[in-house]
């Protein structure tokens, strides 16, 4: 656990200001404007990461939560805060328990997790850890030196994860997590979100691009947050890292070989993730021809619709250069690899460390 330093006056007002902008606009988003801002306050409490107090109306967060945290986290829980303050002041419920029928309703019908803990909770039944495990030997095959068998051992494990997932479909699963793509001190760029968008299409993930805040800089930025199965969120992470470091690597690469204009480094970039998705694309029509045919997950949608019900799609066009061209070359030869965790180690929590105890009770 982090040591936390002295509480600094100033940071902490700027970052009270910053809590009650996000009220005002999660208020306006999720609770009709139907909330009445309450005295908003930061604790030492580690245990507790955040309360909703009737008496004195009091919302506070714990310091170790938004001074460590991720701010999609912050979020999470400030949102968690308010439906229990909506259950409370506006229902008037007060004969159950603080997670109670009505809460629970509150938080489904938003997409707020309800839960006592909220980190990401793996399914560990033996016929999902056997699939992950057979996932993870095809992903470390894909990182062969010979092309060949790495070629094939992608493109089994994309068969598998388009089986897993149409199986699970079928099957009504509804247990989905969140998680945060991209640093709010840094300017997200265009190759991310095409990323991020070709995730949406092959990864089983719904994505949406949100406000952030970085509370020890005080800056304002943005970053992704994704949400899907905790194993598809999982991989989602991976494939964004791997993609964003491989376009990198193959522009830095083909910079110096064909003494490309830096201004070139956008669009072969853009290029180097069509070409990928192309090469995706091309799997799964193959795929399609032997029955695998995969239906958008609805459930999904609207659990990320119900998140964000304000939300508008950006389209983004790219000039067509010879960088551009290079770069779908390059994509189109890319073999996702590096295994991939089997039994979840690497995944980032859901809402909140792993362990903690959820915030409130009223």
């Amino acid at each position: 656990m982090p040591n936390m330093p002295p509480p600094d006056p100033e940071l902490e007002a700027r970052v009270l200001r910053r809590i009650a902008q996000e009220y005002k606009w999660q208020n306006i988003t999720l609770f009709d404007g139907k909330l009445t801002p309450p005295v908003f306050a930061l604790t030492d409490h580690t245990s507790q990461l955040g309360s909703w107090q009737r008496i004195g109306r009091r919302l506070t967060l714990s310091r170790l939560l938004v001074f460590e945290r991720k701010w999609l986290e912050v979020v999470e829980v400030l949102k968690h805060e308010m439906a229990h303050q909506f259950v409370d002041e506006v229902l008037g419920v007060h004969d159950e328990t603080a997670h109670g029928p009505t809460f629970a309703q509150v938080c489904k019908e938003r997409g707020i997790d309800p839960r006592a803990t909220g980190a990401i909770q793996i399914k560990e039944d033996e016929a999902y850890l056997r699939i992950v495990e057979r996932i993870h030997k095809l992903l470390a095959l894909a990182g062969s030196s010979e092309r060949h068998e790495a070629e094939l051992a992608m493109r089994k494990a994309h068969e598998l994860m388009l089986r897993y997932n149409i199986d699970a479909l079928k099957g009504g699963s509804s247990s989905y997590a969140i998680a945060q793509l991209g640093d709010p001190n840094k300017k997200r760029s265009n190759v991310e979100r095409e990323i991020v968008a070709l995730l949406t299409r092959y990864f089983f993930v719904e994505a949406i691009e949100v406000p952030a805040y970085a509370p020890k800089t005080g800056r304002e930025g943005s970053v992704f947050e994704i949400c899907g199965t905790p194993q598809n969120v999982a991989m989602a992470e991976h494939v964004f890292s791997f993609l964003s470091s491989t376009a990198e690597r193959l522009w830095q690469e083909v910079r110096k070989e064909r003494k490309l204009d830096r201004k070139e480094r956008l669009p072969f970039q853009m290029g180097v993730i069509r070409g990928f998705a192309e090469k995706l694309e091309a799997e799964r029509q193959a795929l399609r021809g032997s029955g695998l045919v995969w239906v958008k997950d609805g459930s999904l949608e609207a659990f990320r619709q119900a998140r964000h019900p304000r939300v508008r799609q950006k389209f983004h066009r790219m000039r067509i250069s010879e960088g551009h061209r290079l770069g779908k070359e390059a994509g189109r030869a890319i073999i996702l690899h590096k295994p991939i965790e089997s039994k979840g180690s690497s995944l980032n929590p859901l809402l909140l460390p792993a362990g903690a105890q959820k915030p409130s009770n009223r």
